[in-house]
């Protein structure tokens, strides 16, 4: 990968992970997360950024290895406390599998779209990769940004911003991520099944911010609390329906190793 989101690092908790929309959605990854972390003990994540998730794990007591091609993500994650059970490196997504050649991990978490930044190719390499550090039965949990997202298509609706309505089915497209230029790609679940499925069997799909919009409309929500508490609970309700995935503006898949 060749963005290296050192710009983003100062400020991605201000924009994203402290913002009521990016916890609200932090939240629902955890609640699904959590459901295969049970027979867990060894856990690596990839695009770890600021390390908010690594640490979450860390303090469950899990061992946890967080990477990230940003060194200065890594700094931020570091200055956030020690722990003897977590361990930060900065390490590219696409060369975990050789960084980490003869260790077993019992599950690999990637959140909020840091697989959106490999291209299909880089993504089949992943899934056939991969597989190597994973531990017998291992899991991959993660949460991807797919090409339908119906807030997206809402939001550019509404600013007549016509030619860009449709700008996650392209091939790929220019994401700005705080002073960033992000070539990015985007999946529906269906496109991940089929890049993994000779390698890994699908366990889950479930949508994380189908009615919770996303992080850019932060601001817009700030003086309407309420209606976003509201947008929260409908979606609770409505969160096992895997196919509102590829509408939502993420979701997480998990994948069992064959």
């Amino acid at each position: 990968m060749e963005a290296s989101f050192d710009k983003a690092a100062a400020t991605y908790d201000q924009t994203f992970t402290h913002t009521e929309v990016g916890k609200m959605q932090r939240t629902m990854v955890y609640t699904e997360l959590s459901k295969h972390l049970a027979s867990v003990q060894n856990l690596l994540e990839i695009n770890c950024g600021t390390g908010e998730d690594a640490i979450w794990l860390a303090r469950q007591n899990f061992n946890v290895v967080a990477t990230d091609i940003s060194s200065k993500m890594i700094e931020v994650a570091k200055n956030k406390g020690n722990f003897s059970n977590l361990n930060f490196k900065v390490a590219d997504i696409n060369a975990v599998a050789t960084i980490f050649d003869g260790e077993h991990f019992d599950l690999l978490f990637s959140n909020f779209g840091g697989l959106n930044c490999l291209s299909k190719p880089e993504l089949e390499n992943f899934f056939k990769n991969t597989g190597a550090i994973l531990a017998e039965k291992g899991k991959l949990a993660l949460v991807i940004m797919p090409k339908d997202t119906l807030w997206e298509r809402l939001y550019f609706l509404a600013k007549a911003n016509f030619s860009i309505i449709s700008r996650r089915k392209k091939e790929n497209t220019i994401a700005h991520v705080d002073g960033e230029n992000v070539p990015t790609y985007y999946y529906n679940p269906k496109d991940i099944v089929n890049l993994s499925e000779a390698n890994f069997e699908t366990v889950a799909v479930k949508p994380i911010g189908f009615l919770v919009p996303p992080s850019y409309l932060d601001g817009f929500f700030k003086n309407k609390k309420g209606l976003l508490r509201f947008l929260k609970a409908v979606e609770q309700r409505i969160k096992d329906w895997s196919f509102l995935s590829r509408f939502a503006d993420h979701y997480i898949i998990v994948l069992q190793k064959r």
